[in-house]
């Protein structure tokens, strides 16, 4: 039955999603000025912000309010946290790369792989397509396990659909395209704005994860992620990939091309860059240790809150 319940109800990402490609249809035409797209795009995030804090709010309201309402928020609140998917696409990924040997192997590990990255990954060799769904585990262990948490912690279910919301308008409008460069800044911008502390406390459960994890190096996680952060060209990717990186031992980033352009990035790490479908299950390791630890730390300060 909740299963049911789950595929009832529209993913609320998804409705944010269809509203921001509806605002941007409208706002964004290529005969405006950069101006001109810019202030409208503010406008579209405060629009859909406003929205989404309302909307945060009822849901709050009727969770206290309401004998059943708590059930409606905790359906969401699940929905919301998608932990678990991106540790099962990675987890493909390592799949497809471990049969390489076969017939389509590495064939299908690019579809894989695309399914988590931005990037074209048509040639990609095999350490690439591992480098790339560790990026993206360690980048999506903020922006879809930390941030969330952080942003509910301090504000409830307003906060963490605020959050959803900021989060899905970068993903959307986000870029560096000409088409998003002036439309999405104010998106990107706010999106960076929100994730400069949960970023932090990702590369750090990262860190900490490593401390499990078979042939991790803790140490060298905790020195990567404050020697290579900066090498990233977001302010908060370059410490949970630098965190990684350390614990794994590997080199992360570097060169890449995405759909529309290529990037020439330094790389992120002093290990080796060819990484392996071994390097990946040692990164998925360390994801659910900080996954654990995230979990423990919200209950701890749970605990702290109802004074239990």
């Amino acid at each position: 039955r909740l299963t049911l319940l789950f595929k009832a109800i529209p993913h609320p990402v998804s409705i944010i999603g269809h509203s921001i490609r509806w605002l941007e249809k409208k706002l964004n035409r290529d005969k405006r000025s950069q101006l001109d797209r810019a202030i409208r795009g503010a406008i579209s995030v405060l629009i859909i912000v406003i929205a989404a804090g309302a909307i945060g709010w009822a849901v709050a309201w009727l969770s206290l309010h309401q004998k059943f309402g708590w059930m409606l928020e905790t359906v969401l609140l699940i929905s919301l946290l998608a932990g678990r998917d991106l540790f099962d696409r990675a987890s493909d990924v390592m799949k497809a790369l471990e049969k390489d040997g076969e017939k389509d192997g590495l064939a299908s590990a690019r579809v894989a792989v695309a399914h988590i990255v931005g990037r074209d990954p048509t040639h990609l060799d095999e350490h690439g397509i591992a480098r790339a769904s560790i990026e993206s585990l360690a980048e999506n262990f903020s922006d879809a396990v930390v941030a969330p948490m952080f942003w509910y912690v301090l504000f409830g279910f307003p906060g963490i659909l605020i959050y959803k919301a900021v989060n899905t308008l970068d993903s959307e409008i986000g870029y560096m395209s000409e088409r998003y460069r002036a439309f999405g800044m104010a998106a990107a911008r706010l999106d960076d704005i929100l994730n400069i502390v949960p970023a932090r406390l990702a590369a750090l459960m990262i860190a900490l994860g490593a401390f499990m994890a078979p042939k991790a190096n803790p140490l060298s996680a905790f020195k990567t992620m404050l020697k290579d952060a900066g090498k990233h060209p977001s302010p908060n990717a370059g410490w949970v990939e630098a965190a990684m990186a350390g614990g794994l031992g590997i080199s992360l980033a570097g060169p890449r091309k995405y759909k529309d352009r290529a990037v020439n990035a330094p790389w992120i790490g002093s290990g080796n860059a060819k990484a392996t479908p071994s390097d990946i299950k040692r990164a998925l390791y360390i994801y659910a240790v900080a996954m654990l630890l995230s979990i423990l730390l919200v209950a701890v300060i749970a605990v702290f809150r109802l004074g239990i």
